[in-house]
């Protein structure tokens, strides 16, 4: 198991409190989350070393309200959910060198609002690996 360095767990930290200033800002939080998921932003978070990952929750917040279409209309997770997520996406990248948008075709919004209770107290690492086993499963039974 590959152990995280200091500054990947403020990465985490740092999606973790993105995600949850988006819900005190009321969006949707299903639309905000596969927005961020797929923008330019999550991708300049997803490289080696871009000056994007340092720039703050704020500042990234700003950026994706400028380039993308937001929602407030809609369900907004409880903040904690939303911290978990954005901290476990991040994590997920760390753990496995998958884009943003790979981790989110295998764990959308739903699904991981819906496994949080039973997932968010599991090792980081042990979660990843169920979310992927499921994906797994649910694809394996439709290409048979």
């Amino acid at each position: 198991m590959k152990k995280l360095e200091s500054w990947q767990y403020v990465l985490c930290n740092e999606q973790g409190d993105l995600f949850s200033v988006a819900g005190k800002k009321g969006y949707d939080s299903k639309s905000f989350i596969r927005t961020f998921m797929s923008s330019a932003v999550a991708t300049d978070m997803d490289k080696p070393f871009h000056f994007m990952q340092w720039a703050g929750k704020l500042y990234l917040l700003d950026r994706i309200e400028d380039e993308c279409e937001l929602s407030k209309n809609g369900n907004v997770y409880d903040g904690e959910v939303l911290y978990w997520i954005g901290y476990l996406f991040r994590y997920w990248h760390f753990y496995t060198g998958e884009s943003s948008k790979e981790i989110y075709r295998q764990a959308n919004a739903d699904l991981m609002n819906a496994v949080y209770l039973m997932y968010h107290t599991m090792a980081p690492e042990l979660a990843i690996d169920r979310l992927k086993e499921t994906y797994r499963d649910k694809h394996h039974k439709k290409e048979n």
